[in-house]
């Protein structure tokens, strides 16, 4: 199997100050939510830093005080294990200073993983998946989805954002893989696109209209639709497909947060279960 060491920036700036999840959950910041008693923040670092194919971890935060004084997250500065960039200005900004900051590097030549603060579910199993298809491959970038029959068979009642394709729909994973310094354009290209995220005639020219066309009409299949983008950024962008729903979870709005803390408390059951000396 692929044993490739990735070096890892995890985002976790907030869109807007008032933040009314981070607020009704009682948090000064989104990434500090509590579930099961761990800040989520903390939560990710924690899984990252003890995954063995994990090298560098960067934390890209607009509150960088806020993020230290957790102390799992705290420890793990000190231990220079994982260290602090600012976040800028939107997430596609962040991510190029988050590549840039890799490749000044002396020892750089790792891929770069990019996940983001609020994959609250995220493991060592998604990892090894993720991580293992962005390695045989072959592309310069790859994007982890999740199909919607498998989250609607494990989280009928979630409310999750797809995108349509002919032959299904699929809800992002937050997981990117970086693959070689080539893929950087597609980070440069994703900035141009977010630039006219609400005016959608601008999207027009950035996408193209036939491809456009094609989306909402559904003719692309994923496949299809990964090879057009690939052409239009001159770089091979692929889908990595993931076997499980959790990969699909993450914090954004307040019936997440309660669903990723029902999770959590199943799993300390099913382990109380398991541990009790009538099991």
């Amino acid at each position: 199997m692929p044993s490739q060491c990735f070096d890892v920036l995890v985002l976790a700036g907030r869109r807007d100050s008032n933040d009314e999840l981070a607020r009704a959950a009682g948090a000064s910041h989104r990434a500090l939510l509590d579930l099961a008693g761990v800040p989520m923040v903390a939560r990710m670092l924690l899984t990252l830093a003890s995954y063995p194919r994990t090298g560098a971890i960067l934390l890209c935060s607009d509150a960088p005080d806020l993020m230290t004084s957790v102390p799992e997250v705290a420890e793990l500065v000190a231990q220079s294990r994982v260290r602090l960039l600012p976040a800028k200005e939107s997430p596609s900004l962040s991510v190029l200073a988050g590549l840039e900051a890799f490749a000044g590097e002396a020892a750089a030549g790792n891929p770069v993983l990019v996940t983001t603060a609020d994959h609250a579910l995220l493991d060592h199993a998604m990892l090894d998946h993720f991580l293992d298809a962005a390695c045989r491959g072959g592309a310069d970038m790859l994007v982890g989805l999740v199909s919607e029959t498998l989250i609607a068979e494990r989280f009928p009642d979630a409310k999750r954002t797809y995108v349509p394709f002919r032959g299904g729909r699929y809800s992002g994973a937050n997981l990117f893989a970086f693959m070689n310094p080539a893929a950087r354009e597609m980070a440069r290209f994703w900035r141009n696109a977010e630039r006219h995220r609400k005016r959608p005639w601008r999207m027009v020219s950035t996408f193209g209209l036939v491809s456009l066309l094609l989306f909402i009409a559904r003719r692309l299949d994923l496949a299809s639709a990964f090879r057009r983008v690939s052409d239009l950024v001159g770089v091979e962008v692929a889908a990595v497909l993931m076997p499980t729903a959790e990969a699909a979870v993450d914090v954004d709005k307040l019936s997440d947060w309660e669903l990723v803390n029902e999770i959590f408390a199943e799993r300390a059951e099913v382990e109380r279960a398991e541990n009790s000396p009538l099991g």
